[in-house]
């Protein structure tokens, strides 16, 4: 997959997956504008990239404000003269349940997820139109908004939107030849390692230990660089009739996940009362109810089975 000529905006790269994105982007031959709350891990991270042959501009700003995302797309229109890709990845937690979660908890969240995806990529679309030769959005979703998790209404929710927002914006700007596409991606990163059930993993991989491969497959879980790859397809010209998307990615799974549609439905002449309602749910639309939340896959135990 060559990306050479083409130019890439990473949100949140200055660690963990965005900074995976970013080096793949890199070696692929894009120009990334490398970006991280935290000036120290954008500027290293660009310093790697460039040691590594690449091309790479560090921009510290804090995503949510329509200023950062302004920032971030003239820095790479200045530095590299264009933009063809907005992967934003920033993203923070704040975990809690319900009634422990305060406002700022969940402000923060929605204020670097999702008001923090809305700005960076009207931004990016902006210009995109304006320059008139299309470009590619990937978006950053997560299983806990496919499905919901424990502990996370405020992430839940802003990545459920996030969602959202990738289907509308792919019929918005189809037009333009925009594409945007959301990745689900499950990989060790210092967010993963908060979920009991990963954590293990992550501290194994920290020290050199291969994730076992019976766990790529059922938990769809691996490291970073496994993930990587998507962005850089969704960010190529190879992707170009590929909208409007939530593609899962994780260890050696690669999935398709469905939109939100109607499994099964009732008709009563006249409409419905309460009484009729509960009479459908016993009867016919509420027989089998759907799952929530993530599930976790079951994982042997023995040595030999992990291997």
């Amino acid at each position: 997959m060559d990306l050479t000529g083409k130019v890439a905006i990473v949100t949140g790269s200055g660690q963990g997956l965005g900074l995976a994105y970013a080096k793949t982007l890199a070696t692929a031959g894009a120009a990334v504008v490398v970006n991280d709350v935290a000036a120290d891990r954008a500027e290293k991270a660009a310093a790697e990239i460039a040691e590594a042959g690449g091309r790479a501009l560090a921009v510290p700003v804090a995503v949510g404000t329509t200023e950062a995302a302004q920032t971030l797309v003239a820095a790479a229109v200045d530095a590299f003269g264009r933009l063809d890709a907005m992967m934003t990845n920033a993203g923070i937690l704040r975990d809690k349940v319900l009634w422990n979660m305060s406002d700022d908890d969940f402000d923060a969240v929605i204020h670097v997820h999702l008001r923090g995806t809305f700005t960076c990529v009207r931004e990016a679309v902006k210009h995109f139109r304006q320059a008139g030769h299309g470009g590619r959005v990937v978006l950053a979703g997560s299983p806990a908004g496919q499905r919901g998790n424990f502990g996370q209404t405020n992430y839940a929710a802003a990545k459920a939107g996030i969602a959202a927002m990738a289907r509308t914006w792919a019929m918005e700007c189809a037009k333009a030849g925009v594409t945007v596409n959301a990745i689900i991606p499950n990989a060790a990163t210092a967010m993963t390692e908060t979920i009991p059930f990963l954590a293990p993993y992550v501290e194994g991989m920290k020290n050199g230990e291969p994730i076992p491969s019976v766990v790529r497959r059922a938990a769809s879980f691996g490291t970073p660089e496994d993930v990587a790859g998507l962005v850089v397809f969704l960010a190529s010209d190879a992707s170009a009739d590929i909208t409007g998307q939530c593609i899962g990615i994780g260890g050696d799974r690669l999935s398709l996940w469905s939109h939100p549609s109607e499994i099964r439905s009732a008709f009563l002449d006249g409409g419905w009362t309460a009484d009729a309602i509960a009479e459908a749910f016993d009867s016919s639309i509420g027989e089998q109810l759907e799952t929530y939340g993530i599930p976790l896959p079951k994982i042997p135990t023995t040595a030999q089975q992990l291997s």
